[in-house]
């Protein structure tokens, strides 16, 4: 027995949770926060040769409430980890994060106490991307792996309040 559609003949059939994950890798939208040498490649990632735009993410967001990643490029300072954690706070859940560049994973050639030896001891890194500084294709590398981890995430869990 044929099936007839209206939509050119296809029917796609699939679990919410797997669509509600493609729809967050295909919508994430990237903070521009660069704070050393590692921005420059980042910046460089959105010209043309590389065109960041074919993954929709053309437009790095200014404020933190419009963002849902977190580009941690470059040495954060003692001084301003407390600006990027508001930052973080400030983002919409669901939320990530891409530690850039030596500096950003380790403190890179920096082991004084006015640098920060690692961001992951205080934001969640959900993917990290080495080199000093990492070349615009890397980055996409790690975009693109944190598009596979996106896809795999588990169910989501909505939580309702009662009385409401």
């Amino acid at each position: 027995m044929a099936v007839e559609c209206g939509v050119g003949g296809s029917v796609l059939v699939t679990q919410v949770d797997r669509f509600i994950n493609w729809c967050r890798k295909s919508s994430m939208w990237p903070m521009a926060f660069g704070l050393a040498c590692c921005a420059l490649e980042m910046i460089a990632t959105a010209v043309s040769r590389f065109d960041l735009a074919r993954f929709g993410m053309e437009v790095m967001r200014p404020s933190p409430r419009q963002a849902d990643l977190m580009i941690v490029a470059g040495t954060v300072s003692k001084k301003m980890l407390p600006a990027v954690l508001r930052l973080y706070e400030q983002m919409a859940e669901p939320k990530w994060v891409i530690a850039m560049g030596a500096c950003a994973s380790t403190g890179g050639v920096f082991d004084t106490y006015a640098v920060v030896q690692g961001i992951d001891r205080h934001l969640p890194v959900d993917v990290y991307i080495p080199g000093c500084p990492p070349r615009p294709e890397a980055l996409l590398h790690g975009i693109l792996t944190l598009h596979e981890k996106v896809l795999r995430e588990g169910p989501s869990i909505l939580r309702c309040e009662e009385g409401r």
